[in-house]
């Protein structure tokens, strides 16, 4: 596992995540039963604190977090307030997948295919060394 790029939360956010968990939207719940059981061996948090912000799901090893949008989004206010969260997450390497509610329900097999294709996409190709784990192969006297 990589360690964790996402922003640390700010005071009071863990607790606001946890009623956010309660109060889950029913497009969320779909998309939560699907992540949950870690497709692609893609490990998901759902209502992540990080920053001043929640992140519906996070997703790590991808640095990618997954919005799931009602229409409340589609108001220029919100629009604007979205941008600059994203902006906020990408200086901290992180991306944001946004997904309209209306796409959940209409067909979630394909939302869930498209955000783990989009995670897998994300990962590094190999996790890096521990600070005092082994040493590599090759200096122990192996030759692969």
């Amino acid at each position: 596992m990589l360690r964790d790029a996402a922003p640390n939360a700010r005071a009071g956010a863990t607790g606001k995540a946890r009623v956010l968990r309660r109060q889950i939207s029913l497009s969320e719940v779909l998309v939560w039963r699907v992540l949950r059981d870690r497709p692609g061996k893609l490990k998901f948090r759902r209502q992540h604190p990080s920053g001043p912000y929640i992140l519906d799901f996070y997703c790590s090893d991808a640095r990618l977090a997954v919005e799931v949008d009602g229409a409340g989004h589609n108001a220029p206010e919100r629009q604007a307030r979205d941008d600059r969260r994203d902006a906020f997450l990408a200086q901290a390497g992180i991306k944001t997948l946004r997904i309209p509610a209306r796409d959940v329900l209409a067909d979630l097999d394909s939302v869930v295919r498209g955000i783990v294709a989009a995670a897998l996409t994300r990962l590094p190709l190999h996790h890096p060394a521990a600070p005092d784990g082994p040493p590599p192969r090759d200096k122990l006297g192996e030759d692969f």
